[in-house]
């Protein structure tokens, strides 16, 4: 199924129905794209050349994945950080996180280009919800406080700026970023959408530096300049888009998850592909999905 946008072609690539499907990763390697259906309990794996596609329960709620090494992903639960195995199913737990805030899980999450794993998480009791950042060498770091729904992250292509989306106060701020320490400092407001009704949620940087956002009840995905001005706006035939992330050989394929919780039954029959995989062909360069670079021993 092709729909018609301004700017891109939209193309439905998997029916899935997918309660909240988010997090897709890009497996350079392997031309392998990972995501994860939060409520469902899945990470789904699909390999876009052959068409073939599994997916693994893990168990619990499951906020986002990272792509590691030796065929193995890292999770973030609803309060665990753990490891799967792609080839046995072994899951083993890292960390235990935010067990004493039941109203907190895990969300959106992703890895910086020196190999850190970056999550955060999100409340339902206002913003309590966290940032935190996972070392190669297994030390923890809480990076960021007060969020209500942390979510859509990237860097820019000089890795000078890290950008991370409140999907509550529908915002997407950008820090000034050091690769080398890590560190985040001098937090701004990107882009304010909180005159519109939709919200952002989750996010990549193309090789030119732009942010392309999925918008949550929005029926679209948003291409910003590195200055926060709105580019493009490409259509989609569902009312939330959940997450975004650049693959395929040229990394000029967006892939798009789509939710469908939430929706009520008339909205289900205005957008009745909500939960499936879209793509958008464009005609710029993503960047390429960080990977974990320390050792597991899952």
């Amino acid at each position: 199924m092709t729909t018609h946008s301004s700017s891109y072609p939209v193309e439905n690539v998997l029916t899935l129905r997918s309660r909240l499907a988010e997090s897709p990763a890009w497996d350079l390697a392997r031309q392998c794209l990972y995501w994860v259906d939060i409520y469902n309990h899945r990470v789904h794996e699909f390999y876009p050349a052959t068409g073939q596609t599994r997916y693994f329960d893990v168990g619990d709620v499951v906020g986002c994945l990272a792509i590691a090494s030796n065929r193995r992903l890292l999770l973030a639960l609803r309060h665990e950080l753990a490891v799967y195995h792609l080839e046995t199913g072994q899951q083993t737990t890292l960390l235990l996180l935010e067990a004493d805030k039941p109203h907190n899980r895990f969300n959106d999450g992703k890895c910086d280009f020196a190999g850190r794993f970056w999550f955060g998480s999100m409340s339902t009791q206002g913003p309590e919800g966290c940032l935190y950042r996972y070392d190669p060498d297994g030390s923890l770091y809480c990076m960021e406080t007060g969020l209500t729904i942390s979510n859509g992250m990237g860097w820019s292509p000089d890795n000078q700026t890290f950008y991370l989306t409140d999907s509550g106060a529908q915002v997407i701020y950008a820090y000034k970023f050091d690769l080398g320490s890590g560190a985040i400092a001098q937090r701004r407001v990107l882009i304010d959408l909180k005159s519109t009704p939709f919200k952002p949620d989750g996010l990549t940087v193309d090789a030119q530096g732009c942010l392309w956002s999925a918008m949550w009840d929005g029926w679209c995905v948003i291409r910003f300049s590195p200055q926060g001005k709105e580019l493009a706006r490409v259509r989609l035939p569902v009312q939330r888009p959940t997450a975004c992330t650049f693959g395929g050989a040229d990394l000029k394929t967006l892939y798009v998850t789509t939710a469908s919780v939430g929706l009520s039954e008339a909205e289900i029959q205005a957008s009745v592909t909500s939960g499936d995989l879209f793509c958008i062909k464009t005609t710029v360069s993503g960047l390429p999905s960080g990977t974990f670079a320390g050792r597991l021993a899952s």
